[in-house]
């Protein structure tokens, strides 16, 4: 059994959709540390505009602090830095793995399609945040399930975690189930930003969210996914990436 840290790595602040956060995980399985996405990073904080760029930070409404950033909240934890051996990624948009140069010995583990579509100079995508060249391992499509979803198992012994594919925010944008002390969870990363895209089919941030999918009738597809899932499984913990009110319930 692992125990489970939320982290709010992200701070946004946009005049038409309001804030949203950065909702990550951290698990501690012993001495051994894992990340669920990483945030924004360090580096990004102190150089925003090499980092990230000035039009995106203007256009998504990032704001910074180096106290938000994983590392320094791993720190106030009391725990070590070094002892992120591993990073679960749903995607390698920037506000999701600008974190992961703190942890340069860490093996991110990703989506097949996701890597790849990385690969492929997807301009959504910074090409410099893997820069540093970290252990990748990749996982493809799989006959496994969890709760009637594809689930790719993640090659960590201490626990079970899977990646869940929800495409279409990205062509490999995966949840990520795990299993904590007592329960389970369901990361659905950016398969919403706001949990009142899943019941108010005219909240405005349905235009953000088709605006920034790859392929918006997958993300549609995803996102009722999700619906159903919450229906079928109301005992498992269900949230996103970006939602402040889900975040606090955790705290």
């Amino acid at each position: 059994m692992i125990k489970v840290h939320h982290l709010n790595c992200v701070e946004i602040r946009s005049p038409g959709n309001g804030r949203a956060i950065g909702h990550c995980l951290l698990l501690e399985a012993g001495s051994r540390l894992i990340l669920v996405d990483a945030g924004i990073g360090l580096k990004d904080t102190k150089n925003p505009d090499s980092r990230i760029g000035q039009h995106l930070i203007n256009i998504v409404g990032f704001k910074f602090n180096e106290d938000w950033t994983a590392v320094r909240q791993i720190q106030r934890l009391g725990l070590d830095p070094g002892n992120v051996t591993d990073c679960v990624v749903s995607h390698l948009d920037p506000d999701h793995i600008g974190g992961l140069v703190d942890f340069p010995n860490a093996i991110v583990h990703v989506g097949l399609e996701e890597y790849e579509h990385f690969q492929n100079d997807n301009p959504r995508y910074l090409q410099h945040q893997l820069g540093h060249l970290p252990p990748i391992k990749t996982y493809a499509n799989t006959s496994e399930t969890w709760c009637g979803l594809e689930a790719r198992k993640i090659a960590v012994s201490e626990t079970e975690i899977y990646l869940i594919p929800l495409f279409g925010h990205t062509l490999g944008h995966c949840g990520v189930a795990l299993k904590s002390e007592t329960d389970w969870l369901f990361y659905v990363g950016d398969a919403y930003y706001l949990k009142e895209e899943l019941t108010d089919p005219d909240h405005p941030v349905h235009t953000l969210a088709e605006i920034r999918a790859d392929d918006n009738r997958l993300r549609i597809d995803s996102l009722n996914k999700v619906r159903r899932f919450r229906i079928e499984n109301p005992h498992i913990n269900v949230f996103a990436y970006h939602d402040a009110s889900e975040y606090v319930t955790f705290l």
